[in-house]
């Protein structure tokens, strides 16, 4: 079997490659970091034309329809130069979903702004106190063909410069899924502080009125689009934590050969190269299992346990690959004048953003001890067992 990149993909890689490492320099992130404000639009604007916002948006609906894998490829190029843009929210937790489960007018009315980059919707997929994304707490009541909705959201990425917000409510005939203006009567957002910079906002919804028009999806279908929603953006988060680890791994084999201690490169010593070499394994399980994760997610196969585990290995990895650097890199890894530590804040929000990897673990082990179960029959019928 050929794992090789196609030619497109490949092209795709490198041009994103070429405007990030033009485009993302440090004097340009330290002036955004002057703004507090760490969103740059011209660069985003700059990929739109280049054609990149809409690798993973069909045909129809203004992209190229490349395909998820494609898009996790230039999550990675993302990663690897920290680009203060929001691909994650906006490419893969809002648009991919809006594609596969909205109607037509949706789809046609939201998509093309999108891949052009004259519009930016976001999604809203975390609350405060709740853990499972699957399950909202935020409330929806039928108010003739429209809803009304109350709740809490947290982390809503560029919810001030949405044209729509994609978040889920509940209600007593099942989960709904709506597209929600977040300058709309009953909406009121208060900005929060991210550890990578990324502007977010908390979304206070109070009898927020949504239209029928709005409505993209409800009970079963709603839950599906969650279900999606949810390993969609795992695996994302995955390949842009695979970027950054690329990167800051990369950052550490050129420092530890340049640096000299007692007259020779320090990555000869021992203890240098066996550190490094553990970090080099981790960046290359991660490549795997998330190679893994979008190749499954783009043939539409069963990718809950690939998602899950390349989510166990992106905060694992993240968080040992980063520790590996700093150590290695010695007093100048903290030295924010060094580009070192904007991967490691990256690394960390990546890390726990959406659960760390134990309670991942945690959901994985239950889904294998109900296999196992099931395999063997307890708690069955044991005139019916699994072969």
């Amino acid at each position: 079997m050929d794992f090789s990149l196609r030619e497109e993909q490949r092209d795709v890689q490198g041009l994103a490659s070429q405007i990030l490492g033009d485009q993302v320099t440090s004097e340009r992130l330290k002036a955004l970091d002057a703004t507090g404000y760490r969103f740059d639009e011209p660069l985003w604007q700059q990929l739109a034309e280049a054609g990149l916002l809409g690798v993973a948006i069909e045909e129809a609906c203004g992209g190229s329809g490349m395909g998820f894998e494609t898009l996790c490829l230039l999550l990675t190029e993302v990663g690897k130069a920290v680009a203060p843009v929001p691909m994650l929210p906006v490419l893969v937790s809002a648009a991919l979903p809006l594609q596969r489960f909205a109607g037509d007018a949706i789809r046609q009315a939201v998509l093309p702004g999108l891949a052009s980059g004259r519009s930016i919707v976001t999604a809203a997929l975390v609350e405060p106190g709740n853990d499972d994304m699957l399950n909202p707490f935020a409330e929806a009541r039928s108010d003739g063909d429209a809803w009304l909705l109350n709740g809490d959201k947290h982390m809503v990425a560029l919810a001030d410069r949405a044209q729509y917000v994609l978040l889920a409510a509940r209600s007593p005939a099942g989960p709904v899924v709506v597209l929600v203006d977040p300058r709309g009567q009953g909406v009121s957002l208060s900005p929060q502080q991210s550890t990578a910079g990324e502007p977010q906002y908390a979304m206070v919804l109070r009898d927020v009125r949504v239209p029928a028009e709005h409505v993209v999806a409800s009970g079963e279908r709603a839950r599906a689009m969650l279900a999606f929603t949810r390993q969609v953006t795992l695996a994302g988060m995955a390949a842009q934590t695979l970027g950054v680890c690329e990167k800051m791994l990369a950052m550490t084999a050129t420092y530890t050969s340049e640096r000299h201690q007692f007259g020779v490169p320090i990555a000869t010593f021992q203890a240098v190269s066996h550190r490094a070499a553990d970090a080099y394994i981790d960046v290359a399980n991660l490549r795997l299992v998330t190679e893994q994760a979008a190749s499954l997610l783009e043939q539409g196969e069963d990718a809950g346990e690939a998602v899950t585990i390349a989510k166990i290995w992106a905060g694992d990895v993240a968080c040992r690959v980063s520790q590996s650097a700093q150590h290695l890199h010695g007093g100048i890894g903290v030295d924010r004048d060094y580009a070192l530590f904007r991967y490691c804040l990256w690394a960390k929000e990546l890390e726990l953003r959406l659960g760390g990897s134990a309670s991942y673990l945690a959901e994985l082990g239950d889904d294998i001890a109900r296999w196992a179960k099931a395999r063997a029959g307890i708690g069955a019928d044991p005139a019916v067992r699994v072969a």
